[in-house]
């Protein structure tokens, strides 16, 4: 059974900055629950850290709420963590296609200040300078949890790094893609730290994070310069609340999603980039998807009849000539 998912926002032009890849991509939940007042008996969650802000009821509520979302998933065998399946193979031209939808078409648009669902063609984005990840935690997020955050998000670094080819790094030194781990209170306040971050961010862009529906897990938004497909600044911002699988995946999309691929297909498989919420890790697939995206034989702003036949030629030497 698929999941529904919320929509990817594709704000307009922004003060300074043009919002060319404003991805909101995330996961809903199934079944009946739709609200943190559905949720089943879960543990209890681990004692607050004494030297911390306590985290406030709708945090407590949402933090029951999510953990009931994950076992929903994962007793429907989704949220898998294996990353290179045998029950899901595929093709050279299979992964032509999907990197073709996935890094060159938007699935929403913004239309008289809302956003509509309607796929529409678009043109390739990527970094060209290196991307350096920090973490900024809100202040009911526990130590132990931040320590572990931390610890994740550097390893996957890494790992987009040799996916990619691309320096990605986790710095403090003149940051560029900012993840954000927050609990309830913090997310719903944290526009003036946004406002910081973009000078002069889409007031729609604020709006999205504050009013965050419990159907949405996480959200990013990846920014560049006006009339460029060139990204220059990313921030991620994942709930506090999750339990670790369902924080994890969240790193894994949106991390992604921020280097360049910020649409989803439902015929990409083994991938994270699915609303069906099979796979919570980027798979050997994914990874093939952003080796594609930074090959230098591709450039930022190609379009699809530019990028096609370099896509296919690339997919064919990454499959071993596999058609």
């Amino acid at each position: 059974m698929g999941v529904p998912r919320a929509p990817r926002l594709w704000p307009g032009p922004v003060r300074g900055l043009a919002a060319l890849a404003c991805a909101a991509a995330l996961a809903g939940c199934v079944g009946t629950a739709t609200g943190p007042g559905a949720v089943r008996p879960v543990p209890a969650p681990p004692p607050a850290d004494p030297a911390l802000p306590a985290p406030g009821p709708e945090s407590v509520a949402m933090r029951g709420y999510f953990a009931n979302v994950a076992q929903m998933l994962q007793g429907q065998g989704l949220l898998r963590q294996d990353t290179a399946p045998r029950d899901a193979p595929f093709t050279a031209r299979q992964l032509t296609e999907n990197f073709i939808r996935i890094a060159l078409y938007d699935e929403y648009a913004r239309e008289g200040g809302s956003i509509v669902a309607r796929q529409s063609a678009s043109r390739l984005r990527r970094w060209a300078e290196p991307v350096r990840m920090n973490v900024e935690f809100g202040a009911s997020v526990p130590q132990a949890q931040r320590r572990a955050d931390s610890a994740r998000i550097g390893g996957y670094a890494g790992q987009l790094a040799r996916a990619t080819g691309h320096p990605v790094m986790v710095s403090d030194r003149a940051p560029n893609f900012t993840v954000m781990v927050l609990n309830e209170g913090e997310r719903r306040g944290i526009g003036p730290r946004l406002a910081t971050l973009v000078p002069g961010i889409d007031a729609g862009a604020l709006r999205a994070v504050a009013d965050l529906s419990p159907a949405t897990f996480c959200i990013v938004f990846a920014f560049s310069e006006p009339s460029s497909a060139t990204y220059t600044r990313a921030v991620a911002v994942i709930r506090g609340e999750h339990p670790d699988i369902l924080r994890l995946s969240c790193i894994h999309e949106e991390l992604a999603q921020g280097m360049g691929l910020a649409n989803d297909s439902p015929a990409a498989r083994p991938s994270i980039f699915n609303d069906d919420e099979e796979f919570a890790l980027l798979t050997r697939h994914d990874e093939m998807l952003l080796r594609i995206l930074y090959d230098p034989r591709l450039r930022p702003g190609m379009t699809e009849a530019e990028a096609r036949p370099i896509v296919e030629t690339i997919a064919a030497e990454l499959m071993g000539g596999e058609s």
